[in-house]
């Protein structure tokens, strides 16, 4: 019986360590630049997860924001908007040069925040669940009705998907800062969007240090990445459709009228 226990125990912390490598929590630096106290400044917040300046920043469960104030004046990070006033879910308090603050978020949703003394000084962490996601992949092309969400994860962000249907490609930009020393990307592509045996290329080296499994219709990539990666190119062997559904009826429609005009043709003759 003893014996049995200890077998369960070391089981049980065994499936907690894992877990906690499966969802690794990250944190995020958003600056607050010089001269944000003014109106008038290009911006007032700079997120170093993707380098924008909104002030809008999407995270996971779990994730912290660190708020730090690179500016000479003062300012506060506070829930809320600025016509409804603060929400007491968090407040940093006078918030002086070279100081910051941080707040974890453990539930899913929209947290706006402000500042008190400059309140046009806004932006909206967005908290999720899950994988991120590019959205939209593949509506470029074709008559922009077939296309879909690719889900990632990875500690930067995947943008701007170009496809080359001649090349049979999808090429993602990398971009952001990371937030930790695992550079490990899981991409999750559709088969419908892109499938085959994969060749991929970071940056302008093909490499081979990858794994390419498959989870019901979609094709999982586990790529080990450098932290200054910028391009990530995955050639297949086939692409999403040139022609999206509609595309396809308004041709087989044209195609069957041309038929039936020839035969016309042909009886009238």
């Amino acid at each position: 019986m003893n014996i049995l226990f200890y077998l369960l125990i070391v089981s049980l912390l065994f499936s907690v360590s894992l877990s906690s490598d499966a969802f690794a929590q990250a944190s995020y630096d958003v600056n607050i630049p010089t001269g944000a106290a003014s109106p008038d400044a290009p911006f007032f917040w700079q997120s170093e997860k993707d380098g924008t300046a909104t002030g809008n920043v999407d995270i996971l469960i779990d994730d912290t924001i660190v708020w730090k104030n690179a500016d000479t004046a003062a300012h506060t990070v506070t829930s809320g908007t600025p016509s409804d006033g603060p929400d007491d879910l968090f407040d940093s308090g006078l918030l002086g040069p070279g100081k910051q603050f941080s707040y974890k978020f453990t539930e899913i949703g929209h947290y706006p925040y402000y500042c008190l003394l400059h309140p046009w000084m806004d932006g909206t962490i967005v908290v999720t669940a899950g994988y991120s996601i590019v959205p939209n992949v593949g509506k470029q092309i074709g008559d922009g009705s077939t296309f879909f969400d690719v889900e990632y994860d990875f500690n930067r962000l995947l943008s701007s998907p170009i496809i080359d249907e001649e090349q049979k490609s999808i090429t993602f930009e990398i971009i952001g800062n990371t937030n930790s020393d695992n550079n490990d990307l899981e991409l999750r592509l559709p088969s419908k969007l892109i499938d085959g045996k994969f060749i991929v290329w970071v940056d302008d080296e093909k490499i081979s240090d990858f794994e390419q499994v498959k989870d019901g219709d979609v094709n999982v990539l586990l790529i080990s990445l450098d932290s200054n990666s910028k391009l990530l190119t995955i050639i297949g062997t086939s692409i999403v459709p040139e022609f999206g559904t509609m595309t396809l009826m308004i041709l087989g429609m044209s195609i069957m009228s041309m038929i039936i005009l020839s035969q016309k043709s042909r009886i009238n003759l």
